[in-house]
């Protein structure tokens, strides 16, 4: 009896041991209850236990007997790292792989697209709204001035027939740009400038651009330029080119009314087109006329 008595003495005291070592530093790490760590984090104890759960975050230390969770400061970065690419729109499998060695090149590359895509559909949702109107075949939405900052540009010059052969000059520059070793700005910016005043039915002289990160040695007709930041006046349309006259009058008269004067090239900013739409009910320019006030 007085065996099994200290055998129970000692077990005790073994217990009030750990539970008392469960709040000292181990390693020279303090541990902290789950509640104090998340109240620490700003977090709740049940996104604490999803984590787990997910494999994102591991306790430093689970009491064998209560269950209690513990964590250590240096796991707040951890955390912070988790909530920060959770705020960046990464799923948990996501996180999970970068935080977990996976390729973070290319998981990042995925969500860049997404984002992308995003944007393409958001910025068309935007033009509806500024519009008012979504069932015709070409939209005018209000005209407005705004700052186009300084860009660094893929550049070729050509002169078509027709404008119908715009975009087959625009598969000649890509190819090029692809020999060049280009890399498309985020997000996209591809336009036509157009030197010459007035509208030209034939032998018209174009400047295809691309936005990119950074200037590359010139590739047969392909060159770069750094353009310097404007004031447009813009108005979306929406639909096929056959209709963007009458978007062209819009901003043309609305410049003229409003005292400004045409201060260089104009631009057309295609965003959505043949290459992401089935039907051309579905394309969306900009047309951005540099101005300055008379």
């Amino acid at each position: 009896m007085k065996q099994s008595y200290n055998t129970q003495k000692g077990e005790k005291q073994m217990r009030m041991n750990e539970n008392h070592q469960a709040c000292m530093p181990t390693e020279k790490k303090t541990l902290y209850r789950i509640g104090i760590f998340a109240a620490m984090n700003h977090v709740t104890i049940r996104t604490l236990r999803f984590y787990e759960e997910r494999g994102l975050l591991e306790p430093a230390y689970i009491h064998p007997d209560s269950g209690y969770r513990y964590y250590t400061l240096d796991q707040s970065a951890q955390l912070q790292e988790i909530t920060s690419l959770k705020a960046a729109g990464f799923t948990l499998d996501e996180i999970h792989a970068l935080t977990g060695g996976g390729n973070p090149e290319e998981i990042i590359s995925r969500r860049k697209a997404k984002i992308l895509d995003e944007i393409s559909k958001l910025t068309s949702q935007l033009a509806l709204l500024e519009t008012g109107t979504a069932g015709n075949a070409h939209i005018l939405s209000p005209v407005r001035i705004r700052t186009i900052g300084e860009v660094t540009a893929a550049c070729m010059d050509d002169t078509i027939s027709s404008y119908d052969c715009l975009f087959d000059a625009m598969v000649e520059m890509g190819e090029l740009m692809e020999q060049a070793g280009c890399t498309c700005q985020i997000p996209d910016y591809c336009f036509t400038m157009y030197p010459e005043e007035g509208y030209q039915e034939e032998n018209i002289h174009v400047r295809l651009c691309q936005a990119v990160e950074e200037e590359k040695q010139p590739v047969g007709r392909l060159h770069f330029e750094v353009l310097p930041e404007i004031q447009a006046a813009c108005i979306y349309h929406r639909g096929s080119y056959d209709s963007l006259h009458q978007s062209y009058a819009a901003v043309l008269s609305w410049i003229e009314e409003n005292g400004c004067q045409i201060d260089g090239p104009i631009r057309e900013s295609y965003i959505d087109g043949v290459w992401n739409q089935d039907d051309e009910s579905g394309w969306l320019t900009e047309i951005q006329i540099p101005v300055r006030k008379g």
